[in-house]
């Protein structure tokens, strides 16, 4: 039979075994988004969740980015597959959707009311949210391009959750950083996009 010395040493092994484990679980991260998320027309590892992988590593921390990108999503199609896109165990989410949303017109009172039930959603699962800013197209007129743009950081001030200003900041209007289609981000833009957008990533993992 053990003695209680035996015994308080028998759990303090198990209790340091399990603090181990705990500390050593990876952080599950998803791209939540469109084609800027999913990568279109880049090779595999070259889009944002890819790099963004690499780039939080290299800040010596545990984790793994899910590419849950769907080229032409809006967000009415990201919150419909939103729960089974995001799998549990999923402790943050970067919401990036929208961009379709203004390129079709698509009032901004949808995005926003769209936006706003996925945020909740995860919320309410306990994951942490970092809301990717898009921006109307200028062709879409001033009053649409003023209730398009305030969408993002209302969400962001509503919730308290960090914002980057604008996904593609650096990148739109810069054909050198672009494919072909002056649209979506090549490599090198790619690059920019992770770089702007780490200090707020790093930010809601604290």
């Amino acid at each position: 039979m053990k003695s209680t010395a035996q015994v308080l040493a028998l759990f303090a092994a198990i209790w340091c075994a399990t603090c181990s484990f705990a500390n050593a679980q990876t952080t599950e991260i998803v791209g939540f988004g469109d084609s800027l998320m999913a990568g279109y027309e880049l090779p595999e590892g070259d889009g944002f969740p890819a790099v963004l992988d690499i780039a939080l590593k290299a800040q010596g921390l545990d984790v793994h980015v899910t590419n849950a990108g769907v080229s032409g999503d809006t967000t009415t199609d990201g919150l419909a597959r939103l729960d089974w896109s995001v799998p549990d165990g999923t402790k943050l989410v970067i919401l990036e959707l929208g961009g379709n949303d203004a390129l079709r017109g698509v009032p901004p009172e949808i995005t926003a009311q769209n936006l706003d039930a996925m945020i909740v959603s995860l919320k309410n699962r306990n994951i942490k949210i970092v809301l990717a800013g898009m921006l109307s197209p200028p062709n879409m007129g001033k009053d649409y391009e003023a209730k398009f743009n305030a969408i993002y950081p209302d969400l962001a001030k509503k919730y308290a959750l960090p914002l980057i200003p604008f996904f593609t900041e650096g990148v739109t209007g810069h054909p050198d950083l672009q494919i072909e289609d002056k649209l979506h981000p090549n490599r090198q833009g790619v690059d920019i996009m992770v770089k702007n957008a780490l200090p707020y990533i790093l930010e809601a993992l604290k």
